[in-house]
């Protein structure tokens, strides 16, 4: 066998051999949901997430065995690259084989001279496989009753643990539809029908039924989620309808799904119909899929830089002490780049926000952290980005950019999804925006809080607020585990000199934590600050901290359900 060939085949092996690994460890989910066995739900999660570049790092041994002083020959990539391309021709999930081969390619050549004659930049077949979504889902015709066929869809997605009460599940569901759903959606005819996912959805302590309810040309995405009560049976929690509900269950704020999926595509399309308004790359990272996710984000954004001409700005809000922020006002993303010296009292080093940055993605980020895009020699065009951009770039991270004539490479960007500041939002809300958004706040800190998680900086510029208004955290670089910390209240001064004294009477650890303190990060905002206190003024107890940490210690896992 020619050398190519061999090289090729080996790579695609390797492909092969990734995705059955991804759909067994995908497969076990639904045992350790009939189990209860969450912690290792979790386990799984983080081991799939990690299986990727595992895979790409066994592959990249032996293709530099069958390569050898080929290896950084770019005429044996493009030779090679035409001899992937015919084995995976009509291949089910080509697209994700391609971003496999892309991923040997980088690294190779570590994110450089990525062009389209040596790697997939895009797809000689298109962004996605054909796919009839109709061979994916199940469809359940209203015959007798609604009731009749919602107790049928259960039966037919029961699991190996009983429900808890079916009948009553069932009149819940009847009953929701009857108030909510009847009044704006016709279900007389003849033609009602639901279309539903042939697998369940799985993410952490939840099982999620998904699909649409169609009637005529009408349709309504709903989704079931069924939840364990962990006594030895299961019950439906409630009905979720329409676009902007099931969206926010597939947020990129989420920790990725577990679902059995042998062609993901067919799966993203059928979402993608339940959620128009979501891009596919963050249907595919909702699936587990987040690598190809990448891929298809970085084939949109190329297309949108060319057919648009607006520039690059510095993004609107504080300036960061560790990041510069900058967006594409008709894009819905912000690109962060890490400075080459932080801001004091930043102390940390560049490789310690990176390796925070890739923490969040293996942790469970509850709906309340962003997910990124990590990016290694992005070029743009030059004229993209605004003279002010310019001069902020080479003030703050000289290292991180090159400029080569007419274009402009950053070395190393993250790209996330674009939300309204926190302490922006707050400058023009009214009353009622501002309870809820408070409320948000806390709530997003609780949350995070009992999954583990210490945001460090919790100034209301780090966090944003999406646009279903929910409140989401997004500056990585003081995040920690809350078991690390030592919450402590502050002592009482002993003597007078001491209430007076400007600096601290009392010793600080490292890992010391005051919540008193926390009411500095509304400072200026007092109308916040007073909404807050009403709200969530636990917060500021060390006690509520160390309950919480007390418990997850004791191992019980949380989890917060949309």
């Amino acid at each position: 066998m020619e050398r190519r060939e061999r090289f090729a085949r080996t790579i695609l092996n390797g492909f092969e051999s990734y995705f059955a690994d991804f759909q067994n460890i995908t497969l076990a989910a639904k045992s350790r949901f009939e189990n209860a066995d969450w912690h290792g739900m979790q386990a799984a999660s983080r081991q799939r997430i990690d299986l990727y570049k595992e895979k790409v790092n066994n592959v990249y041994q032996y293709v530099e065995l069958i390569a050898g002083d080929e290896l950084h020959n770019f005429a044996f990539w493009h030779e090679s690259k035409r001899v992937y391309e015919s084995l995976i021709q009509g291949h089910n999930n080509f697209e994700i084989a391609e971003t496999f081969f892309n991923s040997i390619y980088c690294a190779v050549f570590k994110h450089r001279q990525i062009r389209n004659e040596y790697a997939f930049v895009f797809s000689p077949q298109g962004d996605m496989p054909p796919a009839d979504v109709s061979k994916v889902y199940r469809v359940y015709r209203l015959q007798d009753s609604i009731a009749s066929l919602w107790r049928t869809l259960l039966e037919d997605y029961a699991f190996t643990t009983p429900y808890e009460d079916l009948d009553r599940d069932i009149d819940n569901i009847v009953g929701v539809i009857e108030n909510y759903l009847a009044p704006r959606f016709d279900l007389s005819g003849y033609d009602v029908e639901c279309q539903v996912l042939e697998h369940h959805f799985y993410r952490n302590k939840g099982a999620y039924i998904v699909g649409r309810i169609v009637a005529g040309e009408d349709s309504m995405p709903f989704v079931l989620p069924i939840l364990h009560d962990e006594k030895g049976s299961v019950f439906v929690d409630t009905v979720l309808f329409g676009s902007d509900k099931v969206s926010v269950l597939f947020s990129f704020t989420r920790s990725y799904f577990l679902v059995d999926a042998s062609i993901p595509s067919q799966y993203v399309l059928f979402l993608q119909q339940l959620m128009p308004a979501k891009p596919i790359s963050e249907i595919y990272s909702a699936m587990g899929y987040n690598k190809h996710g990448k891929t298809y984000f970085h084939r949109c954004a190329f297309r949108h830089m060319q057919s648009t001409q607006d520039q690059f700005n510095i993004a609107p809000g504080i300036k960061g002490m560790v990041m510069c922020v900058f967006t594409l006002p008709s894009y819905d993303f912000v690109f962060k780049i890490i400075k080459d010296r932080f801001t004091p009292p930043k102390e940390m080093t560049r490789q310690q926000v990176k390796d925070k940055y890739s923490l969040v993605k293996r942790w469970d980020r509850v709906g309340r952290m962003a997910d990124t895009q990590e990016f290694n020699n992005l070029a743009f065009a030059r004229e993209r980005f605004s003279d002010e951009l310019m001069e902020e770039l080479r003030k703050v991270a000289p290292s991180v950019i090159q400029e080569h004539g007419k274009a402009l490479v950053l070395k190393h960007v993250y790209v996330e999804r674009r939300m309204i500041p926190l302490n922006l939002y707050l400058q023009d809300c009214d009353e009622e925006q501002l309870v809820d958004v408070m409320d948000e706040y806390g709530n997003a800190i609780k949350q995070l809080a009992a999954a583990n998680i210490f945001p460090g900086d919790m100034l209301l510029k780090n966090f944003g607020v999406t646009r279903h208004g929910r409140v989401v955290f997004y500056d990585y670089d003081e995040i920690q585990p809350l078991t690390d910390c030592n919450f402590r209240t502050i002592p009482e001064p002993r003597t007078e000199a001491e209430e007076m004294a400007s600096k601290p009477w009392y010793t600080v650890g490292p890992n010391d934590i005051f919540p008193e303190e926390f009411r500095l990060f509304f400072s200026g905002n007092q109308r916040a600050r007073k909404v807050f206190d009403q709200l969530h003024n636990d917060l500021y107890e060390a006690s509520f901290w160390q309950d919480l940490q007390e418990q997850i210690r004791s191992g019980y896992i949380e989890d917060f359900f949309p």
